[in-house]
């Protein structure tokens, strides 16, 4: 296995690893070629360390009769780097770990996940490092003083002396009211907590929240009621303030929005990725709430309904108009009691400069994963709040909320005319040309035929490789271009059972609900974007009527940048547990001919 997943000839054990370059470097890749022979020899399984702050990284055998419950014990803090066949390689990060203490996880759990499932013993300095990073959380607070204001406490003097000697602090605080306590300038409430997490000190926030105008809402539970773990992210959400709910796609967080807006009792202005989610929102409330549709507005390119609840689309708040964001005054439009963030993943960075300035209110972000390609996920912690509930996805499934799924990945052949222009290619076009070859279309016809009757959607990036196998599965596209009352009419369709295949962009990815969907097909994507194949699948998870699981097939071109794009987008999925099958694409077009 260490010969093929690192291309080694040899045992790796030759010379000295020099911890100075080790880290994210050549010399990192090379421990872990180390370890990974020690595993696959069977001699012993470890974890990877380098010296203070170099990142800590964990091997998990993927075999082993307890792999999964290690899985499930390690995944609130430990980040899945990669996952070969054999090994997933694990990362600790402070951010991890961090976002662990918040929701609840103390040093002590971390500890013992480490012991119990470490094969040998684990190295004293790991669990003190566990231990003093998890610990560094908390020692500086924001409150709210009485004579004050808002103020920054420390339970740790030296820390705050620190701090306040850096030049990234100095300008978003006023005089210093004690040894232990300095005063915050309101407006900075946001910043101050940016700049203390890259510092490596992160606040927690005890300022609290203005309550915002009062408007009645209730929950109407009649015939159904919110799930145990649905309940569990309100009130986590509820005790903290503000933060993130993470559950996975059709696990209902519509529904934890709802809950928190009953607990909120106040206005509330929420953030959708589109119209047609927004319009979804809108449903879904008037159904389980008492909210009218007269006391629910939609903010959009069409309308600019504000009203007790206002349903905005990121879309629209970030449109410009000679340099200026005019619309994002309609955070200011109304005294909000509760801010939804639905998606916040996909959060724009002009919505984030602009929650910086709210923290006084309540903000609830709802996601399926807080896996962002840009890199920002310490803004999310900071700004939105820290991870406040996370379910796993397997766990959800067990309990039989989303459907079980079957992954596949069929690996397709370039024609030898395709490698050769493949290889020619500009670099830029490389990913496009491989990822629409002509062979595509032969496998997601016969995917279309071997599931026959089922609801199916053909996901895809390519608007020219849709069209085409539109008109080749004789079924409607869903694209940029289609008006909102198009899509939402052809997502009725399939939703009743009138169109059983649909062809769909990357406008499908989000906040779509088609409970029916039983397959996914997935053509093409957004290179390695590890949230969007998370996404996708959740078009199919929602519990199917007849029990029956879940398919989602993601066709990859062989031996190009399409199949080291596919790894890595999986990476999120196999992290909760979900494993690929490799199906190439001959055994399954001979299957489809025999039949």
């Amino acid at each position: 296995m260490f010969r093929k997943h690192w291309n080694l000839r040899e045992s790796p054990f030759r010379g000295t690893l020099d911890w100075r370059r080790f880290f994210r470097s050549p010399i990192h890749e090379e421990a872990l070629a180390r370890l990974e022979f020690l595993a696959d020899e069977r001699r012993r399984l470890g974890l990877l360390l380098g010296p203070a702050g170099c990142g800590k990284t964990l091997l998990l055998e993927v075999d082993h009769e307890q792999a999964d419950a290690c899985r499930r014990a390690i995944a609130p803090f430990a980040e899945l780097e990669r996952a070969p066949e054999h090994i997933h390689t694990y990362r600790l990060t402070p951010l991890g770990l961090w976002n662990a203490r918040a929701a609840g996880h103390d040093a002590e759990q971390v500890v013992d996940a480490l012991v119990e499932y470490s094969r040998y013993p684990v190295p004293h300095a790991l669990l003190v490092d566990v231990a003093e990073t998890m610990d560094r959380y908390g020692r500086l607070r924001l409150s709210k003083d009485p004579a004050h204001g808002l103020v920054l406490s420390t339970t740790d003097r030296p820390v705050l002396e620190e701090i306040l000697r850096s030049k990234r602090i100095q300008p978003l605080v006023g005089t210093r009211i004690d040894q232990d306590t300095v005063l915050v300038h309101p407006s900075e409430r946001g910043q101050i907590k940016q700049a203390l997490l890259k510092l490596g000190w992160p606040a927690e926030d005890l300022a609290g929240y203005v309550d915002g105008e009062a408007h009645p809402i209730e929950l109407r539970e009649e015939g159904w009621a919110l799930r145990p773990y649905q309940r569990q992210a309100v009130e986590g959400f509820w005790h903290g303030g503000s933060g993130v709910v993470v559950l996975p796609c059709g696990a209902g967080k519509t529904l934890v929005g709802a809950g928190a807006m009953a607990q909120a009792k106040a206005t509330t202005l929420i953030l959708v990725t589109n119209t047609v989610s927004a319009r979804q929102w809108k449903h879904e409330l008037v159904r389980r709430t008492t909210l009218t549709e007269e006391e629910i507005g939609e903010y959009s390119g069409t309308r600019k309904e504000i009203r007790p609840v206002t349903i905005a689309t990121y879309q629209v708040l970030t449109t410009k108009r000679k340099g200026v964001y005019t619309h994002l005054e309609l955070f200011d439009s109304r005294d909000w009691g509760l801010i939804l963030y639905d998606e916040v993943h996909l959060l724009p960075a002009p919505v984030f400069k602009f929650t910086a300035d709210l923290q006084a209110r309540r903000r609830l972000g709802l996601t399926a994963t807080l896996v962002r390609e840009d890199g920002r996920e310490s803004d999310v912690f900071s700004l939105i709040g820290p991870k406040r509930f996370d379910a796993p996805w397997k766990e959800i499934e067990a309990q039989g909320y989303i459907a079980p799924a079957d992954c596949v990945e069929v690996r397709v052949n370039l024609t030898e005319t395709e490698r050769l222009a493949y290889a020619t290619a500009e670099t830029e076009e490389k990913y496009r040309f491989c990822a629409t070859t002509a062979t595509k279309r032969k496998v997601t016809e016969a995917l279309v035929r071997r599931f026959a009757g089922q609801q199916i959607l053909v996901i895809g990036q390519y608007i020219d490789q849709l069209d085409e196998l539109g008109e080749h599965l004789n079924a409607p596209v869903i694209k940029g271009e289609t008006s909102n009352a198009q899509r939402e009419k052809l997502f009725g369709a399939f939703r009743e059972g009138e169109i059983s295949v649909l062809v769909v962009s990357k406008v499908a990815n989000f906040s779509i609900d088609l409970p029916e969907a039983t397959v996914a097909i997935q053509v093409s994507g957004t290179f390695g974007s590890r949230q969007e194949e998370a996404q996708r699948l959740g078009r199919v998870l929602r519990p199917k009527a007849d029990g029956h699981k879940a398919h989602f097939y993601s066709v990859v071109a062989r031996d190009t940048i399409d199949q080291d794009f596919a790894a890595h987008r999986q990476r999120f999925l196999a992290e909760q547990g979900y494993a690929y099958r490799i199906m190439d694409a001959d055994e399954l077009l001979t299957a489809d001919t025999d039949s």
